[in-house]
């Protein structure tokens, strides 16, 4: 199976609160991404993020459509997200929307994960494509 690496930086961060109740505080937060590596893009992402009132304690959900290159092939798809973290472990992985390819990605499926080092964003995708 391939396996996909580099970075991305964060370009738009633009959070919604929408539940602020004690115990933990939900927001809705769009997110635009620009992609180097073996995936050369941009990215739109839509996550609902809760934040314990702990401030250590976090997890969030979502959805992001890439659009770009992966090892030069060109396309779009989109992938879900999950993450959680608590007292500074975290862990944040990646899955492709099952048939959600198009172009010359038509069919990718696959996951990895992201690693977030001191504000530094890297990432791997193991995919296949039909």
């Amino acid at each position: 199976m391939p396996r996909a690496t580099g970075t991305f930086t964060i370009d738009g961060w633009e959070p919604q609160p929408y539940d602020t109740a004690e115990g933990a505080t939900l927001t809705r937060v769009h997110v635009t991404k620009t992609f180097d590596g073996d995936l050369t893009g941009t990215s739109t992402t839509d996550i609902i993020t809760a934040v314990s009132q702990a401030e250590t304690s976090a997890a969030y959900a979502g959805f992001e459509r890439f659009t770009g290159t992966v090892h030069g092939r060109k396309g779009t798809f989109v992938l879900h997200h999950t993450a959680t973290q608590h007292a500074g472990e975290s862990a944040l992985s990646w899955t492709v929307l099952p048939d959600s390819g198009t172009g010359e990605l038509l069919g990718i499926r696959g996951g990895g994960g992201i690693v977030n080092d001191g504000g530094v964003h890297s990432f791997h995708l193991d995919y296949e494509l039909d």
